[in-house]
């Protein structure tokens, strides 16, 4: 009489050989460990990213400092400078204005810049704010702007070197996408001038301005923080590799038993 012996292995399909099993146990351990590596580089990103919106968000806000000076400019950085409330008085060379296409809150337009000449005879690039097109010759602005020595308030902004999203500035036929400082100045023959451009403040409400151009005061402070979203993508990631390597494993381990003709429950 013999006892017939069951298993659980489906027809034809043996456990794979130790190498092949070694070589995805090792392919499985990378994935996991750099999906892993992923994960926890965004969590370190986020709590960089939170850092430094707080920290422009107090600046946005802060009393105004005076804007660096020139024997301060090659110090100027993103880290310690961008959106800092900044100060300057001089003198608009409204003549040398550059305008740049802009979309903002009141819709298509331009940015009027404006090179503001210091005491010292430098120079800064103050975005003085938005105009329709309509109004992108000065002659059809209600005012010539501000006149004689002149005291800004706004946020120092850094160059945005190039152009815009897929269109690159053309200097010989005056499109501007982006406030490129070094190839407006150089189109405009100015020098000295900052490596950072000021968007002014916008101006108290009162009878006499209301409708006035340029409107100032719309710059846009936004910065993406989709970190959580990534590391959570990853970590997601790093669990399915380990619940695959789980699965296999014991499926193996299934298949092995059943090779030396043990009986599954």
């Amino acid at each position: 009489m013999s006892v017939a012996t069951h298993t659980t292995a489906a027809p034809g399909r043996g456990p794979r050989p130790a190498g092949a099993l070694a070589a995805l146990a090792l392919c499985a351990a990378f994935l996991f460990v750099g999906f892993l590596a992923l994960g926890t580089w965004q969590v370190e990103r986020r709590a960089w990213k939170l850092d430094l919106i707080a920290r422009v968000e107090q600046r946005v806000h802060a009393a105004p400092t005076p804007a660096p000076s020139q024997a301060q400019w090659p110090q100027v950085n993103a880290a310690a400078d961008e959106y800092r409330h900044v100060t300057l008085s001089g003198r608009y060379l409204h003549d040398k204005e550059t305008m740049v296409q802009a979309s903002t809150v009141q819709g298509t337009g331009f940015w009027v810049l404006t090179p503001l000449q210091l005491a010292d005879g430098s120079l800064v690039l103050v975005n003085r704010g938005f105009v329709p097109p309509e109004a992108r010759e000065r002659a059809n602005r209600r005012d010539a702007g501000p006149q004689g020595n002149t005291t800004v308030t706004g946020l120092l902004r850094l160059t945005e070197p190039g152009g815009g999203f897929l269109r690159r500035n053309d200097a010989a036929d005056g499109r501007w996408y982006s406030r490129d400082v070094q190839a407006i100045a150089a189109t405009r023959g100015l020098a000295p001038v900052a490596p950072y451009f000021v968007d002014a403040d916008a101006q108290p409400n009162s009878p006499g301005n209301v409708g006035a151009l340029p409107v100032a005061g719309l710059t846009v402070i936004n910065f993406h923080n989709s970190h959580l979203v990534y590391a959570l993508t990853w970590y997601t990631l790093a669990l399915m590799v380990a619940g695959a390597s789980w699965f296999v494993g014991r499926v193996e381990w299934r298949l092995r038993r059943a090779a030396k003709g043990v009986a599954l429950s």
